[in-house]
C-alpha cells in the first residue's frame, strides 16, 4: 500500500500534463500488444504452412502444393500461391519472380502496420514530461514572486521538485516504448526473412524442375534413332536418249 501512495503522489505532484503522458502510454501498451500477438500467430501460421509444404515443393508435385497454399490464408501460402499460380502459365523464372515480389509488397505493410507508431509516441512521451516540467516551475518562479523571502528558497525547491516529477515520468513511459518498438521491428524483420527464404526455395526448386525437364528432352532427342529415307522408285530420274 505504500508504494501505491507513493506512486499516487508522485503522480498527482507532477501536474496537469502527466495526463497526456499516461495517455500516450496507454496507447503505445495497446499497440504494442497488439502487435505482438500478431507477429507471434503470424509467424506460427508461417512455420506450420511451410513445414506441410517444403516436402511438397522439394518433390516437385506443384499441383499438390498450389492445393495445400489455396486452402490456407498463412502470410506464406499467400505468397507461394502467388507464384504457384503462375507456375504453368509463364516459362520464365523472372516473370514468377516478379510476382512474388508483387505480393510481399502487400503482406509487409500488414506486417509492420502501427509499429513506427511506438518511436512518435516515445518522443511523444518525452516532450510532454519537459513541456509539464518547463510549465511547473514558470508557476513556481510566479509564485515566488510575492512571498517572503525567507520561504522563497523553500517553496522554490519544492516546487522544481514536483516540476521535474513530470519529466521522470515522460522518461520512464518513454524509454520501454522504444524497448519495445526496436523488439517488434526485430520480430518483423524476421518475419520478413522468413518469407523471403521460402519464396527463395520455391523459385530454387522450379528451375530445378524445369532444368530436368530440358535434360529429359534433351536425352530424349539424342537417344531418338536416325531414320535414312531413300527415294521411292517413283521419285527416281528417267533417263532420256540423247537426240542425234
Amino acid at each position: 500500500m505504500d508504494i501505491f501512495y507513493a506512486i499516487v503522489k508522485f503522480f498527482s505532484s507532477g501536474g496537469i500534463f502527466m495526463f497526456p503522458i499516461l495517455l500516450v502510454g496507454a496507447v503505445a501498451t495497446a499497440i504494442a500488444v497488439e502487435r505482438y500477438i500478431t507477429l507471434v500467430r503470424q509467424s506460427a501460421k508461417n512455420r506450420v504452412a511451410w513445414a506441410r509444404v517444403e516436402p511438397v515443393l522439394a518433390r516437385g508435385d506443384f499441383d499438390k502444393a498450389r492445393e495445400m497454399t489455396s486452402k490456407d490464408d498463412a502470410a506464406v501460402s499467400r505468397l507461394l500461391g502467388m507464384g504457384l499460380a503462375l507456375q504453368g502459365a509463364v516459362r520464365r523464372r523472372d516473370d514468377v519472380e516478379k510476382a512474388m515480389q508483387e505480393s510481399m509488397m502487400e503482406v509487409i505493410p500488414q506486417l509492420e502496420k502501427r509499429t513506427h507508431y511506438l518511436a512518435t509516441f516515445a518522443n511523444l512521451a518525452t516532450l510532454l514530461g519537459l513541456l509539464g516540467t518547463v510549465s511547473g516551475l514558470i508557476h513556481a518562479f510566479g509564485a515566488v514572486a510575492n512571498v517572503n523571502p525567507a520561504e522563497k528558497a523553500n517553496l522554490l525547491s519544492s516546487s522544481i521538485s514536483e516540476a521535474m516529477n513530470c519529466t521522470a515520468f515522460g522518461l520512464v513511459t518513454a524509454v520501454p516504448i522504444l524497448f519495445v518498438h526496436a523488439f517488434l521491428q526485430t520480430k518483423t524483420t524476421q518475419v520478413v526473412d522468413g518469407l523471403e527464404t521460402a519464396a527463395i526455395k520455391y523459385l530454387n526448386a522450379l528451375a530445378a524442375r524445369q532444368a530436368a525437364r530440358a535434360q529429359s528432352r534433351l536425352e530424349l532427342t539424342q537417344a531418338a534413332p536416325v531414320v535414312n529415307v531413300e527415294p521411292a522408285a517413283d521419285d527416281m530420274p528417267i533417263a532420256r536418249p540423247a537426240r542425234a
